[in-house]
């Protein structure tokens, strides 16, 4: 891989997996485990797929120890299936702010949690933005986008793959690929099949 090519490949893949676990996990996992409550006192019944509780244009917000927000969960449905301890929620947004408040945004069709939120899965015009420190000058940077059809995020171990065309871009940067991995252990972000690229000249740091 050419020099320039590798460290445009970095800096559009290192801080995206990372924040879009977080993200995915942090609302999901609270409002998985803390719905069944609302609805403790129902009868119990035959387990079958069928959902058992229900959500209608929910929001869900988590906070650190010193009362700022973490995470939000936005869904306009949401139905939980008792066979599968599953979570289903329809035209779903993901917000997770890191410690310096910098957002990153998914937004999907459909969601789908298990009871922990350590595998869920997007489906339908997945698009996720990520906010990005400001340069060594200080001069602010595009945010890191993602697009697919589909998308898995897996927390043990990390894990986040899609066997759908990808689009990862951070301003006129692009890469592009017909399937995408990556996981924690390697710190490296595959993109498979037909993988093109679109890189954009840089400015001399001297000038």
């Amino acid at each position: 891989m050419k020099p320039l090519l590798r460290d445009t490949w970095e800096r559009l893949t290192l801080y995206l997996p990372i924040a879009l676990m977080a993200a995915l996990a942090l609302g999901s996992w609270w409002l998985v485990r803390t719905a069944p409550s609302l609805v403790s006192s129902t009868p119990a019944r035959p387990v079958s797929h069928e959902p058992d509780y229900f959500l209608r244009t929910f929001a869900i917000r988590t906070f650190d120890a010193g009362g700022r927000l973490k995470s939000e969960v936005f869904g306009a449905d949401a139905h939980h299936f008792p066979d599968t301890d599953t979570l289903e929620i329809e035209d779903v947004r993901l917000l997770a702010l890191d410690e310096e408040g910098r957002p990153t945004i998914a937004n999907a069709v459909r969601g789908l949690s298990n009871r922990d939120g350590s595998d869920i899965q997007l489906f339908g015009k997945v698009h996720v933005v990520r906010e990005l420190r400001p340069d060594r000058t200080g001069a602010a940077r595009p945010p890191m986008e993602y697009r697919s059809e589909y998308l898995r995020a897996r927390t043990r171990p990390d894990r986040l793959s899609t066997h759908l065309p990808v689009v990862v871009s951070q301003g006129g940067d692009q890469l592009s690929g017909s399937a995408m991995s990556w996981d924690s252990g390697s710190a490296l972000l595959e993109l498979k099949g037909r993988v093109h690229g679109v890189l954009q000249p840089r400015k001399n740091a001297s000038r």
